[in-house]
């Protein structure tokens, strides 16, 4: 990507990111006026049996609310990093590793927060979100962006005008005794 393009990339992600963060926190730190609320949920994988529990819709409505929450992360971060060319793995691991630290924070500011309670399978939830966007999205998206750029690279080359030859070079010249 030129210079120019990365910068661009760089600065609408960073804007696209923080404009998300915002929502979320106002999303997931606003005080809940509720006549009563649940114990905080520390074993995992105990709020996702209780919700299937509850019946097929109710599961996949909270369920997809988890996942949904925090995934634009695993897009939004590697758009604000702003490189094309980086290891896929490496990617995935530190936009995994942002996003739950991202949705570990959350769960620990809820404890503050009146109404909301600490729940480990958020934070699960919200990290598989951002882990299967990422996978989903960002290795295609950086390949048609890389093609992109090649595609456009060898279109300035054929562009450039032809060759008019080989540099005159002039003979040496001997020099008479």
């Amino acid at each position: 990507m030129g210079g120019g393009a990365a910068i661009r990339f760089r600065v609408g992600g960073s804007l696209l990111l923080a404009a998300y963060l915002l929502f979320v926190v106002w999303l997931t730190l606003r005080p809940l006026n509720v006549m009563w609320v649940t114990a905080s949920n520390f074993t995992p994988f105990a709020g996702i049996r209780a919700d299937l529990d509850m019946g097929a819709a109710e599961a996949v409505r909270r369920i997809g609310e988890g996942l949904a929450l925090l995934a634009p992360l695993g897009v939004l971060l590697p758009l604000a990093g702003g490189r094309l060319y980086v290891s896929p793995w490496l990617s995935f691991a530190r936009t995994v590793a942002a996003g739950a630290l991202v949705s570990l924070a959350i769960e620990l500011l809820q404890t503050g927060v009146p109404g909301q309670v600490v729940d480990i399978d958020s934070l699960l939830l919200n990290t598989v979100g951002v882990a299967l966007v990422h996978l989903a999205v960002v290795p295609a998206a950086r390949a048609g962006l890389r093609r992109r750029q090649e595609k456009k690279a060898v279109a300035a080359l054929l562009r450039e005008e032809p060759s008019q030859g080989a540099t005159p070079t002039i003979p040496r010249v001997g020099i008479a005794p």
